[in-house]
């Protein structure tokens, strides 16, 4: 069995919007990374990706994506207590609403980066300069 994880990589101004995971995050905790979480069951649910993305999204950092999420790129890996996780990324355009560290438990600061700014953070792990170079050719 498999942890489903949605993350969004979002897309305001020219720039990625990035969170720092808190210090306490089992998995890749203080690294930087995209904003995203598990999808949850919930029975008989349609669009749960997008769904799961777009309310993680908000409870993470208090803003609203556009509903027209693209997918770009899906990857498995297993996290440091052995748990087996599918990992979606979608490209996500801006909405609304100024970003912020609402969950601080989950997020500690949130960034708005350009791509050589990422990609040349030793703070940013190889999977994410991976998703935003990806992210890159798939713009809107």
């Amino acid at each position: 069995m498999f942890i489903v994880n949605v993350e969004g990589a979002i897309r305001k101004d020219d720039k990625w919007i990035i969170v720092e995971r808190s210090k306490k995050e089992e998995h890749a905790g203080g690294l930087l990374s995209l904003v995203g979480g598990k999808v949850d069951i919930e029975g008989d649910s349609p669009n749960i990706l997008e769904k799961t993305l777009k309310r993680e999204i908000f409870e993470e950092i208090g803003i609203k994506v556009k509903d027209n999420l693209k997918y770009l790129h899906s990857t498995s890996f297993v996290t440091d207590k052995g748990e087996n996780v599918v990992d979606i990324i979608f490209l996500c355009e801006y909405e609304s609403g100024d970003f912020f560290a609402k969950q601080p438990e989950e997020v500690e600061k949130v960034f708005l980066l350009a791509t050589e700014e990422i990609l040349n953070n030793p703070q940013a792990p190889i999977f994410l300069k991976e998703y935003i170079k990806c992210a890159e050719l798939a713009l809107f």
